[in-house]
């Protein structure tokens, strides 16, 4: 791929990666266009439909936090969940989600979400055993509630829902 053509792709995915993760699916592909500074055609050059271009978006974010999440495991179990969740808040993942609800999964989305999911529950199951976590969820219903925090338009780390559900799923101790 030629070097423009390459920066021309590469202002694409990241106008579209901002745009979704601050408003979520509803993005035209003409603003996405636009925050470019391309014109339509060229992004419909790379991408020849809006499904192709949130494939890719959403293949290039799971990639980005499987690998983020391998990487927090060897944090404490608490402070890697709050480390996972600060890095979700900046992610398009409603865009991931909405598209998983629309489309059957490419073979490289499942296998990145796969990884992910087993990845969360050890995470998850490890802050349980060292009495981080509250232990009368299981952890698919930690990971539900975790993705009802993160996995929505404008996400951020220290907004009130995400406190709150963070403050619930953290074991309190009795104080002396």
């Amino acid at each position: 791929m030629r070097a423009d053509a390459r920066r021309n792709r590469e202002r694409i995915v990241g106008a579209a990666l901002g745009l979704f993760a601050e408003r979520g699916a509803g993005v035209s592909m003409e603003e996405i266009a636009q925050a470019a500074g391309l014109g339509v055609g060229t992004l419909y050059r790379h991408f020849p439909d809006r499904h192709a271009l949130v494939e890719d978006i959403a293949e290039a974010t799971l990639t980005a936090l499987r690998d983020h999440l391998r990487a927090s495991l060897a944090q404490p179990p608490w402070e890697a969940l709050l480390n996972l969740v600060r890095y979700c808040a900046g992610q398009p993942l409603a865009l991931v989600t909405s598209l998983a609800g629309t489309t059957p999964a490419s073979p490289c989305r499942a296998r990145l979400t796969s990884e992910i999911d087993a990845l969360l529950a050890g995470l998850i199951e490890r802050a349980q055993d060292e009495d981080g976590m509250r232990r009368d969820l299981s952890s698919e219903q930690i990971a539900g509630l975790l993705n009802v925090a993160i996995c929505r338009p404008g996400a951020r780390a220290d907004d009130p829902l995400t406190t709150v559900l963070l403050d619930g799923l953290r074991v309190s101790r009795p104080t002396a």
